[in-house]
């Protein structure tokens, strides 16, 4: 018996609000029909094979990719290894191959969709193919969004890597419909914070290798923690310039909260830019410089400006 689908073909690195409007075009395909949805997206991304040496930065691992795939309603999520024999078919090979593996019903992309070696199959050629290959072709317009800039942009996983590198994660947050986040589990740091009064929690490095890391600065956000607890905090990108740092390191001082983290991974949603890093003259300034942190992002949560689930904030860089 064959069993049909509705399915969508990506690399839906971070998921964002585009992604999200092509796979909830599809869900309600597949609803219509009585079917399924499934997602097939490449793992890793095919840079790694096709330009090692400028592999971008993830913005969510597998792990966290596949997660919000089937949050936004996918059935069944299939990871694509991007061989060199995949990448080196040809865009018409590439989707008879799709078909006789999942017998779509129909195959929903968005308009910059592209297919095949050296990326030649687009749109127009997948509702070509979809006529010969008895299947409908469905192409979902980009979404746009507002900037805190006013510019009016186009949400990509490109746009949303620029944002985060230069520390715009209230406006990252615009593209990705929810805060850029990090996950990783907390080792020992220097213990500085604690000696001053703010413990922090340091990620490993290792955790977060590869993956999209906000520009150095001081930010707004919160940390969740095993069980779903979740703290406002006040997050710390950068080198410890006050201490002549040589590595750069992560750390979170979590509001009202005093208690061993050490060992336990923990997940930083980054919400909202408040100040750069920057040396001060001496432990004393420093010091008061982080409890003001800590004041502004108390006001920002008990005014309600952001929280878990809250696309936007206030007192974003805008470069």
């Amino acid at each position: 018996m064959v069993v049909h689908s509705v399915v969508t073909v990506g690399n839906f690195d971070g998921v964002h609000i585009g992604h999200r409007a092509i796979l909830l075009r599809a869900r309600h395909l597949a609803d219509q029909h009585n079917t399924t949805l499934k997602v097939i997206t490449f793992e890793p991304h095919p840079a790694t094979v096709l330009r090692p040496d400028a592999v971008p930065p993830r913005i969510s691992d597998a792990e966290h990719k596949k997660r919000l795939l089937v949050d936004c309603g996918a059935s069944q999520v299939d990871l694509l290894e991007p061989t060199s024999e995949l990448l080196a078919r040809q865009p018409t090979q590439f989707i008879e191959q799709l078909v006789d593996d999942y017998q779509p019903i129909a195959i929903v992309e968005g308009v910059n969709f592209r297919f095949g070696k050296g990326r030649a199959g687009d749109v127009q050629l997948l509702e070509s193919l979809s006529k010969r290959l008895n299947f409908t072709s469905v192409v979902v317009d980009p979404v746009d969004v507002v900037l805190n800039d006013m510019l009016v942009a186009t949400a990509s996983s490109s746009l949303i890597r620029w944002l985060v590198e230069h520390g715009r994660v209230a406006d990252a947050a615009c593209c990705l419909g929810r805060a850029h986040t990090l996950t990783g589990h907390v080792i020992t740091g220097d213990k500085r914070g604690r000696d001053i009064g703010v413990p922090t929690a340091n990620l490993d490095p290792q955790d977060y290798n590869g993956l999209l890391v906000p520009a150095d600065g001081v930010y707004g956000g919160f940390v969740c923690l095993p069980e779903a607890r979740t703290y406002p905090a006040a997050i710390s990108i950068g080198l410890k310039p006050t201490f002549a740092g040589q590595s750069r390191c992560i750390e979170a001082h979590l509001l009202d909260f005093d208690a061993d983290l050490y060992g336990q991974s923990i997940i930083l949603h980054f919400t909202c830019w408040l100040r750069d890093q920057r040396p001060f003259f001496n432990v004393d300034a420093l010091r008061r410089q982080l409890e003001r942190d800590i004041v502004d992002t108390r006001r920002l949560v008990y005014q309600g400006q952001f929280g878990p689930q809250s696309p936007t904030a206030p007192l974003s860089k805008t470069n």
